[in-house]
């Protein structure tokens, strides 16, 4: 709301508006990058992902068409990665059109990883995950239960347990390993440790 109305005192388009008060150029500008949700888990899937999505971000594009082609080119390679490593029965969608392969949040980084480069894109595409991390946070504990979608019989499994410092370290060595820039909902939203 308020930068509607500095837009509006200012008589200019919202966009170039904050584009001034960012600091930004006015005299050209670029389409945002946009971000294809490929595997879903947590809430959103039938499977034993916690994580809730995994998003390839093509930033390499040079326009918006080129990250459309690359994203869609990447997702069918995703398909047959899938297929190959997990079977038909693993390319079944969630709830946001994402895969939802039988994997763990490593394993779903891993896949996305290996679709963009049998794509061609190594150099071209990030990874974004979007935690949902407060789903599967143990209320009143200093706990996130990675195995909550897992079956009975496997939620207590070694590793799944994770205090939110764990789980900041599992988020930086992902980051070490592999192209991700953007973490969204980490930790709880009641977790400011």
């Amino acid at each position: 709301a308020v930068c509607r109305a500095g837009a509006a005192s200012m008589q200019m388009p919202l966009y170039e508006y904050i584009a001034n008060i960012a600091g930004r150029p006015t005299d050209k500008y670029m389409m945002p990058v946009p971000s294809f949700n490929v595997i879903n888990g947590g809430s959103h899937a039938g499977n034993r992902l916690a994580c809730q999505e995994f998003m390839i971000l093509p930033v390499g594009a040079t326009n918006f068409k080129e990250a459309m082609i690359m994203g869609a080119e990447v997702y069918h390679t995703l398909k047959s990665c899938i297929k190959k490593k997990y079977g038909q029965d693993a390319c079944n969608v969630g709830d946001e059109g994402g895969f939802a392969p039988p994997c763990d949040a490593r394993g779903g980084v891993e896949l996305v990883m290996e679709a963009i480069e049998k794509s061609g894109y190594k150099d071209k595409c990030a990874i974004g995950m979007d935690v949902a991390a407060s789903e599967f946070k143990v209320e009143g504990q200093d706990c996130y239960d990675l195995g909550t979608w897992y079956p009975e019989g496997e939620k207590d499994a070694p590793g799944l347990k994770m205090t939110g410092a764990e789980l900041a370290e599992f988020y930086a060595q992902l980051c070490k390993d592999f192209p991700i820039i953007t973490i969204e909902d980490p930790f709880d939203q009641d977790d400011w440790a």
